[in-house]
């Protein structure tokens, strides 16, 4: 399973979201749909061999901004509508 090496904003809800790829790293695997070593030949049918179709976690997360501001799924929950209280 391929990584990504990123840059992101840190937001005060303590997530993390990438705002920029700066490398892949390739596993070398022919079972990734991402890997250099996939085979092209449109012949190949992923669902029958099983290939791996998303990335695995960042290897590298780069914080370049950090806000105290609420990422926009936790601002709804938290502070917006969705933190009313429901009758």
């Amino acid at each position: 399973m391929c990584n990504l090496e990123t840059e992101g904003t840190k937001h005060g809800c303590g997530h993390y979201i990438k705002t920029r790829t700066i490398r892949k790293i390739d596993c070398g695997s022919s079972r990734c749909i991402h890997s250099i070593r996939h085979p092209s030949d449109p012949r190949h049918d992923c669902s029958d061999s099983g290939c791996n179709r998303y990335l695995g976690p960042d290897r590298g997360e780069t914080v370049t901004r950090t806000t105290a501001d609420y990422c926009t799924q936790c601002e709804y929950w938290y502070r917006g509508p969705g933190s009313r209280p429901r009758t």
